[in-house]
């Protein structure tokens, strides 16, 4: 079993130990460039993120879940578009690709799961923007008439001789008859 020297040890790590602190010092430009890219977009965002829920505050103002869930929705994908600019700034654009087509294919993938979901949160937008489709209008969808007591982000909830019937958004939204009172 051979032996190294200490000599030839030290100069191994010392050689490491050079080149690890030369690989720094080059990328420096590159990592200082991209903190204060970060920096500036998370005040870009921030900014972003509070004129998006104000819009949504007067647009949904009695619906505080759309406007939590906009402006969620608005960071999120403000902060997924700052990292792969960040990654691409530092030098890395192979994994800023690489992760912008993963999540690209992740989000088909959630999309396709949560369709139905999806599809009663849309419909809410559209019932809650409808003026013929108010709290205490009396309707009928389906197979239910009743008084409309609430209308939520995937569910409309109607008073129908003292009890209450829940129904999906989607399938209130595909066809419902307004009563004249």
């Amino acid at each position: 079993m051979p032996t190294e020297s200490p000599s030839s040890f030290a100069d191994l790590v010392n050689s490491t130990i050079d080149g690890f602190v030369g690989n720094v010092a080059a990328a420096l430009p590159e990592i200082l460039t991209g903190l204060v890219f970060l920096v500036l977009a998370a005040i870009g965002i921030r900014i972003a993120t509070i004129v998006a829920r104000a819009v949504l505050r007067r647009v949904f103002r009695k619906q505080p879940m759309y406007v939590q869930l906009g402006g969620t929705l608005t960071s999120v994908v403000l902060w997924f578009g700052t990292l792969l600019a960040f990654l691409a700034a530092v030098g890395l654009p192979d994994i800023a690709a690489a992760l912008g087509t993963a999540s690209g294919f992740l989000a088909l993938g959630v999309s396709y799961a949560l369709s139905g979901m999806l599809a009663d949160a849309v419909a809410g937008l559209y019932l809650l923007r409808d003026p013929d489709f108010n709290p205490g209008d009396t309707v009928t969808a389906a197979d239910v008439t009743g008084t409309v007591t609430a209308i939520e982000l995937r569910k409309t909830r109607l008073d129908v001789e003292g009890d209450t019937v829940v129904r999906a958004n989607a399938d209130i939204e595909k066809k419902w008859t307004k009563k004249v009172e």
